[in-house]
């Protein structure tokens, strides 16, 4: 498929639309990620007084909340957009891999706490399930990047710390949901076989990036 640079979050929700699958940073497949196809006026930068500036990191919340597509920590664990329109099928083979989380696990109580609280930033979720402790942060983040990998949990939006004249800094914090609140159930169904939904995300996958090779395309959506 033909790529185009990107100027502004627009175009990237457009970009997304049309192939459907974008990791956010370098994704083991030259040029195929949100970072390697902005322009260079967008990319990260550091300030004279310290600060940053990064346009593409910027444009995440609108790309979820305006464009409509889904994000989180989908491509090996890192992070990158997936349109709605293959959203299913991403779903369908992903959680035919890993079956729902067994009762009375971590993973089931993380699920459980935003079914009960419909969504909330990571260190909120993190307090509510009793990882608290020290050095338990890491040991949480890894249980909600698993469950992103499984296609449990997403990122509803970004929400950032505001200084005395309220205006927003920071990295901001990711805000965190089921699939099934924020978009419905009926988002997360497919007829297909789980291995015809494989072969088809393959399939677009191999257009987007006809020079990669079929491991490294097996090596994102595994």
């Amino acid at each position: 498929m033909e790529m185009q640079e990107i100027h502004h979050s627009a175009e990237l929700v457009e970009l997304i639309s049309r192939i459907g699958f974008l990791p956010l940073l370098y994704s083991g497949i030259r040029g195929f990620s949100a970072e390697e196809m902005v322009d260079d006026d967008c990319r990260y930068v550091l300030l004279p007084d310290g600060g940053w500036d990064w346009p593409l990191w910027k444009w995440k919340g609108e790309v979820i909340t305006d464009g409509g597509h889904v994000y989180g920590k989908f491509f090996a664990g890192k992070a990158g957009f997936i349109s709605r329109e293959w959203w299913p099928d991403f779903c369908n083979y992903r959680r035919s891999k890993h079956p729902a989380p067994a009762e009375g696990s971590i993973e089931e109580a993380i699920l459980l706490t935003l079914a009960e609280h419909g969504s909330l930033i990571t260190r909120e979720l993190r307090a509510l399930c009793g990882f608290d402790g020290p050095k338990m942060r890491g040991k949480f983040d890894s249980y909600v990047t698993r469950l992103q990998m499984e296609t449990r949990i997403v990122t509803e939006n970004f929400v950032y710390p505001t200084d005395r004249h309220g205006r927003a800094y920071g990295w901001g914090w990711s805000l965190l949901t089921t699939p099934e609140q924020l978009y419905g159930r009926d988002a997360c169904q497919c007829s297909r076989a789980p291995k015809e939904s494989l072969e088809r995300i393959c399939q677009q996958l191999q257009q987007v990036c006809p020079e990669a090779t079929k491991l490294q395309l097996l090596r994102l959506v595994k």
